[in-house]
């Protein structure tokens, strides 16, 4: 993997799975399908959302992989610093997707790993959109974020790292995931 720039390498490696995906050798036929999406907006909405949400905070960060306001802070920097990741209208003035709807997909895509067509029967995006929404995050993320956190660690960053672990019991355990170096 790249590390100098992770944004590129993984941009990279979606456009690779779709080509491969697309040389099928088959001609494909588009087929609009109405997903109902200002439904799925609303079920996201009041599932995790809401003032009374159906799902607990516990429930939300296993399912995303992170708090919610953590979650809500990428939403509102990706809506201010890339228009893709505001709302917009269509010509009837219909609402399009909206930027809870692409950043749940996106995240949920990278938190699983699983294919793209797979979020559509919750968040009723389909799978080139969603295709779209992952690039475009990965993307979007590394304006506001790369900066401080997708930059190679510093020393005063291990220095930090190792007396976080030395507090908690695991000295020298820096870059070991299975802990079995240890002592």
């Amino acid at each position: 993997m790249n590390f100098d720039n992770p944004t590129e390498e993984v941009i990279r490696l979606i456009r690779e799975s779709q080509q491969a995906e697309n040389n099928t050798g088959r001609i494909q036929i588009r087929r609009v399908i109405n997903r109902s999406r200002e439904e799925g907006h609303t079920r996201l909405f009041n599932d995790y959302f809401s003032k009374n949400p159906v799902y607990t905070e516990d429930q939300f960060r296993r399912r995303f992989r992170m708090r919610k306001n953590v979650f809500l802070r990428i939403v509102e920097a990706l809506g201010n610093h890339n228009d893709y990741f505001q709302i917009r209208f269509d010509a009837v003035h219909r609402a399009g997707l909206s930027p809870l709807h692409k950043c749940t997909v996106a995240l949920r895509l990278l938190a699983y790993g699983v294919p793209a067509d797979n979020v559509d029967d919750y968040v009723r995006i389909g799978e080139s959109t969603a295709m779209e929404c992952l690039e475009r995050f990965v993307t979007g993320v590394y304006t506001p974020f790369g900066p401080q956190y997708l930059r190679r660690s510093n020393n005063e960053d291990t220095e930090r790292l190792l007396k976080i672990g030395e507090a908690r019991g695991f000295s020298g355990m820096l870059g070991s995931i299975d802990y079995m170096h240890r002592e």
